[in-house]
């Protein structure tokens, strides 16, 4: 009996290990490169879109890039945007991808890595609308992303509830301004402008609504991992890696280009 009891309680421990340490952890691959599980929304054009079960976009690139400059593999896992800090808190996840701006509240759950997009909100509507900017947009209904900080805008100037439209892919929320489900849509500058550039019944409309600044979240249970890719983005900054990235995403935009270093505490968005 006594043996039994040991048996079990060895499992037990085993068990309460792995849910508290999460998996997988950062694996060691035969050549000696350090494998991660990078998370990603697919949902985030030109930053990560998926075509044909191929993952590709500016941050899929980016990550790939510092992976290189540092000695590392790349495992990416997709999951929708509000599930990715929830995974990085589990320890499934070691760092991820998606377009996300460093905010204070993130701050306190995940580690980021320096900044390296510098972004902002922007208002898009059809091309006949005569709303001209946020503060023409009282009693119309706006479209957005779920989880993302343009529901924290909206809610933070006061906008109804009821006048939020809030999807699970930004495509959904262009889709309900296309059909009349919504007025607008109010979302990342970059992410507006490519879908601007390729549907010419729209426009943005006023100037961006806030300044922010996107991040590479990193699992606060491997806090050396973020210093790892803090020094593999310097390393394509230097090498010319990191603008070749704007010439195939952006058309050589460099508007959104962080030159030197911005820190995340230094950065952050309050909430």
């Amino acid at each position: 009996m006594k043996n039994k009891s040991l048996i079990a309680l060895a499992a037990l421990l085993a068990s309460g290990l792995t849910l508290t340490f999460g998996v997988p952890s950062a694996a060691i691959a035969a050549d000696g490169a350090t494998n991660i599980v990078v998370g990603a929304d697919t949902t985030f054009p030109p930053f990560e879109t998926e075509t044909s079960g191929e993952v590709t976009g500016f941050d899929i690139d980016l990550i790939k890039a510092i992976a290189e400059a540092e000695n590392m593999t790349v495992t990416l896992k997709t999951l929708p945007f509000n599930g990715i800090i929830p995974s990085l808190q589990a320890g499934s996840l070691d760092a991820a991808v998606a377009g996300i701006t460093i905010k204070t509240s993130r701050l306190q759950n995940v580690d980021f890595s320096d900044a390296y997009y510098k972004s902002g909100l922007s208002v898009l509507v059809k091309k006949d609308s005569d709303i001209k900017g946020f503060d023409d947009l009282k009693g119309h209904v706006v479209a957005t992303k779920k989880a993302t900080s343009s529901v924290d805008y909206l809610t933070d100037h006061g906008f109804p509830s009821d006048y939020i439209k809030q999807f699970q892919t930004i495509d959904a929320a262009y889709q309900a301004l296309a059909t009349g489900g919504a007025d607008a849509v109010i979302f990342d500058n970059p992410v507006n402008i490519d879908f601007k550039t390729k549907h010419g019944n729209v426009k943005t409309v006023g100037p961006l609504l806030t300044g922010e600044y996107y991040g590479i979240a990193v699992s606060k249970k491997k806090p050396e991992l973020a210093a790892k890719i803090n020094d593999g983005l310097a390393k394509i900054k230097e090498s010319g890696e990191y603008k070749k990235l704007f010439e195939k995403y952006f058309g050589g935009d460099l508007s959104g280009a962080v030159e030197g270093v911005e820190k995340p505490d230094s950065v952050a968005v309050k909430d």
